[in-house]
């Protein structure tokens, strides 16, 4: 009976070489490295905000460095997909995109709220993707979105947020730049009133410059980068830091958190302000092999350190203070994972009245 047995097996081991080697594709083919994956290729990435905005320079100054640390080299092509506050990026690359490795994402940091508090898609039916399975390369800096006026505004303290009604610039009702001001009004009894239909940041910048807006809500860099003029010439006032620290750049000016009324109003504005450790959320999407993601996170780390980056960084005055892509990770799971009546609480909240048009 051994002797049979035996004879069986190996009679099917010999059978399943032959095969093997009369069909070349049931033969496994070595996995390339990284270094001879990416070799002669290019990176997309895709940067979920419109041209000329503090993503896309931000986007745009990273790629200039990132490659060298990459094994093989790549170079970047950078565009814009800003439709739906990021949405249709985020979607795309995770859904539509190769999962090689040849194609990232920069969103903004509400793709980690997105499971729970839908104020991308509001109703969620328009989400594809899962912000557990993105693979989190890192963001550049850690900075909270900014309530700024310009400097024609009525408005030169916090205070007179709520004394008076003031005009914000907004792209549209899912991204901070009407979320915040509109829990500003609820929780920090501020008088603002939104403006959607803008179709990027440029557009804010122009409609204040004309005196159609006030200001608006903003990444920081939007202000002391991609308008650096009005930042050196002091053309705009920052009146909010919508975080729960004062960051080193705005030390008299205060946070959501430290302004909040009562204890119900902080734990909102805390979880709230969770996400911008995230600032510039860089991801690729589920399915890249672990090789390749990691070898683009060490690159990632690397670039943060690298003398190039930095000084181009310091020139257009970014506050480089990187958060890694495990960091992220774990940050992206506390946030999903948060209480689901806080969650609750907040999506409440965060339902707007009808947005002026």
């Amino acid at each position: 009976m051994r002797v049979i047995e035996r004879t069986a097996q190996a009679t099917l081991a010999l059978a399943v070489a032959g095969l093997a080697c009369a069909s070349p594709s049931l033969a496994q083919t070595p996995h390339p490295t990284p270094a001879e994956f990416f070799k002669g290729k290019s990176i997309s990435l895709i940067v979920g905000a419109g041209a000329g905005g503090a993503y896309d320079l931000v986007s745009r100054t990273l790629a200039q460095h990132w490659g060298r640390h990459i094994p093989g080299n790549p170079g970047f092509v950078v565009s814009n997909m800003h439709i739906a506050s990021g949405l249709a990026m985020t979607n795309h690359v995770s859904t539509v995109a190769p999962k090689d490795g040849t194609v990232m994402g920069m969103g903004n940091a509400n793709i980690a709220l997105e499971p729970g508090l839908k104020m991308l898609s509001r109703d969620g039916g328009n989400v594809q993707f899962d912000a557990l399975k993105l693979n989190w390369i890192g963001s550049p800096m850690q900075l909270p979105q900014v309530i700024w006026v310009f400097h024609t505004a009525p408005a030169k303290s916090f205070d007179d947020l709520k004394a008076g009604k003031i005009v914000m610039g907004s792209m549209g009702v899912g991204g901070d730049n009407f979320v915040v001001p509109w829990l500003a009004n609820q929780l920090l009894g501020t008088k603002l009133e939104m403006i959607t239909g803008y179709k990027s940041q440029a557009e804010i910048f122009t409609a204040a410059e004309r005196g159609e807006v006030h200001g608006n809500t903003a990444v920081l860099p939007n202000l002391t980068s991609a308008k650096a003029d009005w930042w050196k010439e002091k053309k705009v006032r920052v009146l909010l830091q919508a975080s729960e620290k004062r960051i080193p750049l705005l030390p008299d000016v205060p946070t959501a958190v430290e302004l909040a009324k009562d204890a119900a109003a902080r734990e909102v504005l805390r979880f709230w302000s969770l996400k911008y450790a995230m600032s510039y959320p860089l991801f690729l999407p589920p399915g890249v092999p672990a090789e390749r993601v990691k070898a683009i996170r060490d690159a990632f780390d690397a670039t943060m350190k690298d003398p190039q980056f930095l000084a181009e960084a310091k020139r257009l005055a970014f506050e480089i203070d990187p958060f890694n892509g495990e960091q992220m990770t774990k940050l992206v799971a506390e946030i999903v994972g948060a209480p689901p009546a806080l969650t609750e609480r907040v999506k409440v909240l965060m339902q707007p009245p009808s947005a002026k048009k």
